[in-house]
């Protein structure tokens, strides 16, 4: 951020660039003003990615252990399955067993898979008060910027710290219980800090201290939303408002430190109340990169929670979200496994090439120009190629076999099949023509 606001072009941005199909100097001002970040580390050697305004929406894949299901190998071919179907960043959110495995994780995916990366610092340190002090909530300060640290060094991209949560907030929801409490799972461990220590949140006490590690190691700031409400019934209340009015004092202090900035929000939102929680957001926040959960338009769905995360985000998208979070199919039920993380990835990335089609056009269309054209000669094999998912596509249209020895057409329409019908029909045209 630093050097944008200095005028000067980096090799990372020639890169976002040129990927994003946008002027340098569009992303360079972009990144002056806070409404882009490129989170990478400066301990990290990995492709870079852009997040904001003029920018395509981006994906995130959230995975990582947790205290009954720890499998460092399957974390790690989870992660390769989320980029492979079009995740742009990981974030690791394992509680582990042990603190040991938390680490082994982390420190795998780092090595192995070369997208950005974020997690929860808080989850470790909570892990590390659990195994020595006996409870999830007797970490102290110390303990919260130590994992901090600890994370960055090791190359750590972004990170969601919920410094919005503060003693204010959680005495109100004392006098004013909601549906569904508190669901951020940080969120909550830095409630039940300050009600039994009745002391403020110290990420939000010691900000100007972590503004100096981000400069330091170069990582971003997720400001997370702590307050995300986790029922339809809890959306737009006065904790999830409150929580991001001091988020947006946050993102000035932070960008007048050049520390580049996101902003995350909900979380379970009916459909008619998404676009004005963009644009509540938007406006307090001065336009800095939105992260959404979903959102989530019902709470009556799960297994399918990824489709409803998909609806909420192509409208939030639409409305000006920059980066959605995945939702899987496992969502509330239980951590997802290889094929549910593929599925959730699937969902989002639907929902955010459908936004990019509508507010990008060419830049994002040529892909379904391509699929198109496969159609229109059915072309079967480049209709596979295509697709997000080749292999299902491929197991559906080969499941029923050949229709009448006829490759052109699918078990759909067979020989009623409209394209192959006019096709027909304009080549004996064609022919009559010549004869």
């Amino acid at each position: 951020m630093k050097i944008a606001r200095d005028g000067k072009i980096t090799k990372e941005m020639e890169l976002v660039a040129k990927k994003e199909q946008v002027d340098v100097e569009f992303l360079r001002k972009g990144i002056a003003k806070g409404r882009i970040i490129v989170p990478k580390s400066n301990n990290r050697d990995i492709e870079p990615i852009g997040i904001g305004e003029g920018l395509l929406v981006k994906v995130n894949a959230n995975l990582g252990s947790s205290k009954r299901v720890c499998d460092i190998n399957e974390e790690l071919e989870k992660a390769k399955i989320a980029v492979k179907y079009g995740a742009d960043t990981i974030m690791d959110l394992s509680t582990g067993i042990t603190e040991d495995d938390v680490k082994n994780i982390r420190k795998q995916i780092l090595k192995e898979v070369k997208v950005p990366l974020g997690t929860v610092p808080i989850y470790q340190s909570a892990l590390r008060a659990l195994e020595k002090k006996g409870a999830i909530i007797n970490f102290d300060e110390d303990d919260l910027f130590n994992v901090v640290e600890e994370q960055a060094k090791e190359g750590v991209d972004f990170f969601t710290i919920h410094v919005g949560v503060t003693k204010e907030i959680v005495n109100y929801l004392k006098d004013h219980p909601r549906t569904m409490g508190v669901v951020s799972r940080g969120g909550t461990f830095l409630a039940a800090w300050i009600l039994e220590n009745d002391l403020e949140n110290p990420f939000n006490s010691n900000y100007d201290y972590l503004l100096e590690m981000a400069k330091e190691h170069d990582f971003t700031l997720s400001l997370g939303d702590g307050m995300r409400p986790g029922s339809i019934f809890d959306s737009t209340d006065y904790a999830q408002i409150q929580e991001l009015v001091e988020i947006s004092k946050l993102v000035k202090r932070a960008w007048s430190q050049n520390v580049q900035v996101m902003v995350e929000g909900p979380g379970h939102i009916p459909a008619n109340e998404i676009e004005r929680n963009i644009k509540i957001m938007k406006s307090l926040c001065n336009n800095a990169p939105f992260y959404v959960l979903g959102p989530l338009v019902t709470d009556i769905a799960p297994g399918y929670d990824h489709i409803v995360s998909a609806i909420g985000g192509v409208m939030a998208g639409m409305a000006g979200a920059d980066y959605l979070c995945y939702v899987t199919p496992s969502e509330h039920l239980a951590l997802p496994n290889k094929e549910e993380v593929k599925r959730g990835v699937i969902a989002s990335k639907i929902a955010a090439h459908a936004v990019n089609i509508a507010k990008y056009g060419k830049r994002a269309s040529d892909w379904d120009y391509k699929m198109d054209i496969a159609r229109k000669n059915l072309d079967w094999e480049g209709m596979i190629k295509q697709s997000i998912d080749p292999e299902l596509s491929r197991e559906i249209h080969f499941r029923n076999g050949n229709v009448d020895d006829d490759d052109d057409v699918c078990s759909m329409c067979g020989e009623f099949c409209a394209i192959k019908i006019l096709k027909d029909a304009l080549d004996k045209k064609a022919s009559k023509k010549i004869l």
